[in-house]
């Protein structure tokens, strides 16, 4: 496939993912659990049929290490999705989950005993004073929003760093998988769509534990005003179509992203997700209307020039020009 259709597929998926999830949150704040178990459920029944051929292909990696990868990839998706019932505002969720850089630097110092340039520090910097910024005035937020008597507005503030410290640990989670991935594919070779598929369907029995929850919102789903579903003309509860959709998109942009990986450099593939989520978040501010102050721009300015800094995206750009220039002036010459 075309890497242009593949960052088409990105963009297109991560954002109307992000849009009918926020559809979802807000309605059913709690109803991460369905979510994430919807997308688990869809993504591995696909990769059964595709991947594992029905079950008669053998991993190539052992599944024992899928499983400790599964276990904390479960805990990551789980641990997200339910930071929003921990009044946690949409566009503060992808600001604090766009400093995976600092978490992956930080395990990979510790861990892999890496060093990084200059550069690569002042990048971390700008990210760790972004969300900084930006979490700071969200819980200003939080405070004021919350203040109609003070019992409930220690209790909703309470609720809400409980929200900050579920993303704080999810985001270690997330780099400490990375850390475990790279090390898997540097000794079995990289089989990025196996992973994909046994990191969706082995963590499915887990979703016994939130059975009850994920029951008591498919009858809340099921209660929604009805929607008719434009072309097809069916008709089904509208909050049943906001996750079908959620989920078809949320598929849409992992085949995306595992397209870039394969077609594309590293440095690509961290630009094209880094201006998604630049993206998104803009949609979510504009379309929603979620409060959005100089500070929070400022504080998302700064994360995602941190990002772009740490993947040296100005330095590849300006050898990119200089190769172009080289071109222009060889027709000249001859």
């Amino acid at each position: 496939m075309h890497p242009a259709l593949a960052v088409g597929l990105v963009f297109g998926g991560c954002c109307s993912n992000v849009v009918f999830l926020e559809l979802l949150a807000r309605e059913f704040p709690g109803c991460g659990n369905i979510v994430t178990f919807s997308q688990f459920l869809f993504i591995a029944m696909e990769g059964f049929i595709f991947e594992a051929n029905f079950g008669r292909k053998s991993p190539a990696i052992p599944i024992r290490y899928y499983l400790i990868m599964v276990a904390m990839f479960f805990t990551v998706s789980v641990v997200n999705n339910y930071a929003l019932n921990l009044n946690i505002s949409m566009p503060l969720h992808m600001i604090f989950r766009s400093g995976s850089l600092i978490a992956s630097m930080a395990l990979g110092i510790i861990i892999l005993k890496k060093r990084y340039s200059v550069s690569k520090y002042t990048s971390i910097a700008l990210v760790s004073l972004g969300i900084f910024t930006c979490t700071f005035m969200s819980a200003k937020q939080v405070a004021s929003d919350s203040s109609l008597n003070e019992e409930d507005g220690v209790q909703v503030f309470l609720w809400w760093l409980l929200g900050i410290a579920a993303l704080t640990f999810a985001l270690l989670m997330s780099a400490r998988m990375g850390i475990f991935q790279e090390t898997l594919y540097q000794r079995f070779g990289k089989h990025s769509k196996e992973a994909l598929f046994y990191n969706h369907a082995l963590p499915l029995p887990g979703f016994l534990l939130l059975a009850p929850n994920i029951y008591q919102h498919a009858v809340l789903f099921s209660q929604s005003e009805p929607f008719r579903v434009p072309v097809l003309g069916l008709t089904l509860p509208i909050m049943w179509f906001y996750l079908l959709m959620n989920v078809i998109t949320q598929y849409v942009c992992i085949r995306g992203v595992f397209i870039l990986t394969t077609e594309c450099p590293s440095l690509t593939v961290t630009l094209v997700v880094t201006l998604r989520k630049f993206v998104s978040l803009i949609f979510s501010i504009l379309y929603f209307r979620n409060p959005f102050t100089a500070w929070h721009w400022l504080g998302t300015a700064l994360v995602f020039l941190g990002t772009l800094l740490y993947a040296e995206v100005w330095h590849s750009l300006g050898s990119l020009l200089a190769r172009c220039r080289r071109r222009r002036r060889r027709p000249k010459e001859e």
